[in-house]
């Protein structure tokens, strides 16, 4: 038999409970971030095999206990920093799985679909572009790094490839081009080794080199016009 004494008593109190559980849901978010931003910072000064967790957890302002409960390792917190910083957000979505990505090879006008491209990999490489390289200079003393690295260059390639399919499929390629070469050429030309060779090395400012990539991309996948 129900206690109606206790029913009302938890009815009362059951309002708080989202408030305290968005409260404490906010603090987290607030604290993966900081700890996000000092990963970051570190793996790109340091590298991936000159970061220990313990620097990570002094500059964040957390204790070390809560960087493993929420990272339990190294590689964990990498892959989480790189994960949230390729897509601009913590939503479970890969970066080819996202609507903005699948409209790119949905736009009926090439050289609107090149731009659109160009603008996404800009702001993707722009934010973790330094990171990625981290993956690409640590691959070959470390397996996990390793592994990271193959993912991605296999995850942005079938991205391109798919767009390029789609391009061939419309007759958009200029003559004698296949979708293949033309997803190695925007595989190369958008690659992070060129944009932190032009933007970091050479000094290039975002503007520069987002009007550089779509110019030769056009000019290399489309033709002239």
């Amino acid at each position: 038999m129900s206690d109606p004494v206790n029913q009302k008593s938890n009815q009362a109190s059951n309002p708080k409970r989202p408030y305290r559980s968005a409260k404490r849901a906010e603090a987290a978010e607030a604290t993966r971030a900081r700890i996000r931003e000092a990963a970051a910072r570190l793996f790109t000064e340091k590298g991936y095999t000159g970061t220990r967790m313990k620097e990570v957890a002094a500059l964040a302002g957390v204790g070390e206990r809560t960087l493993y409960d929420a990272f339990p390792t190294k590689a964990a917190l990498f892959g989480h920093t790189l994960g949230v910083t390729l897509a601009g957000d913590e939503e479970p979505v890969a970066v080819p799985e996202r609507p903005e990505t699948l409209a790119i090879r949905e736009e009926p006008d090439p050289e609107r679909a090149i731009g659109r491209t160009v603008d996404q990999m800009t702001g993707l490489l722009e934010r973790a572009g330094d990171l990625i390289m981290v993956t690409v200079e640590a691959a070959g003393a470390d397996p996990d790094m390793r592994a990271s690295a193959d993912a991605g260059a296999e995850a942005t390639y079938g991205v391109h490839l798919a767009l390029t399919t789609a391009l061939q499929e419309r007759g958009a390629l200029r003559p004698g081009l296949d979708a293949g070469t033309a997803a190695d050429t925007l595989y190369a030309l958008a690659s992070p080794h060129t944009h932190q060779l032009l933007r970091r090395h050479r000094g290039w400012t975002r503007d520069a080199y987002r009007a550089w990539l779509r110019r030769v991309l056009v000019t290399e996948l489309l033709g002239p016009h």
